[in-house]
């Protein structure tokens, strides 16, 4: 099996919570109480939507999301 490499997008709300999301894999959307648990929970998530896209025949998508930095002045 080859390793795909997916960009996840992790946001921290106002009341400290974080959620995260694979743009790629649009169906997927975890939230928890902190960047790590967050972090956690999508890589069961995807793992899972993988494999049930698997069960379906369905073709894992090609990542073709990058995500980067931009510093700007202040």
């Amino acid at each position: 099996m080859t390793n795909l490499t997916y960009t996840a997008i992790f946001e921290q709300a106002s009341d400290g919570g974080w959620s995260a999301h694979v743009p790629d894999l649009p169906t997927i959307l975890v939230g928890a109480d902190t960047r790590e648990a967050a972090e956690s929970l999508l890589r069961e998530a995807v793992d899972l939507h993988l494999e049930d896209l698997k069960e379906q025949g369905i073709p894992r998508p090609r990542p073709s999301t990058y995500a980067a930095s931009v510093d700007v002045a202040a």
